[in-house]
């Protein structure tokens, strides 16, 4: 009877040590892929976490995509992959949030630094794939992903609803629209419909 009763117990002790483990370097690697587009997973660049929680170069790649593993301190499930590009925009994110700074900061002092030229975004329309899950959907010890759900965004900075033709909201499933809208986060959303 006793066994009964330790067994939940015992069960939520390993389920939360899993959770807070870093997935090893083939399982991080597999799945930040997951993200990019399947032509371009061979030769991405990959990015993840050492086992004590710095995020570090994975795998050297050779072609436009960059990757990110999933980040072991975050309850969801989430990896992404974006062009090279972006590079400079996203690592500033990572450096303020290291700060402390969260949501609204991040991005009006990315907009400050952009704006006075010391933070650099792209010329072009460049893109960035997002696939999350819920946590309890994604095994760390063996990469599985279940009910994954994968969303797009392409970023044109300083773009408008006047200058794209987009609305600032979807009226359909899938529909394109704009966010952030003449900032340097201007980004088209692609939403999918969650099955």
């Amino acid at each position: 009877m006793k066994i009964f009763f330790l067994l939940p117990l015992i069960c939520a002790f390993f389920n939360g040590l899993a959770q807070d483990m870093v997935p090893a370097r083939d399982i991080q690697i597999k799945t930040a892929l997951l993200s990019a587009p399947a032509d371009k997973r061979d030769s991405a660049t990959v990015y993840g976490y050492s086992n004590t929680k710095e995020f570090i170069l994975l795998r050297k790649g050779f072609n436009e995509l960059i990757c990110t593993a999933d980040d072991p301190d975050q309850s969801a499930f989430s990896v992404a992959c974006y062009h090279k590009d972006l590079e400079p925009f996203m690592q500033r994110g990572r450096d303020l949030r290291k700060e402390g700074k969260t949501g609204q900061a991040i991005f009006d002092s990315r907009e400050k630094e952009v704006k006075a030229g010391k933070l650099h975004m792209p010329k072009m329309p460049t893109s960035l794939f997002v696939f999350s899950a819920t946590d309890s959907n994604y095994n760390r010890v063996t990469g599985e992903v279940k009910n994954g759900y994968l969303r797009y965004v392409v970023y044109i900075p300083y773009a408008t609803a006047a200058s794209t033709g987009l609305p600032l909201k979807p009226s359909g499933p899938a529909m394109p629209w704009i966010m952030h809208p003449g900032t340097h986060g201007a980004h088209i959303m692609i939403n999918p419909p969650k099955q």
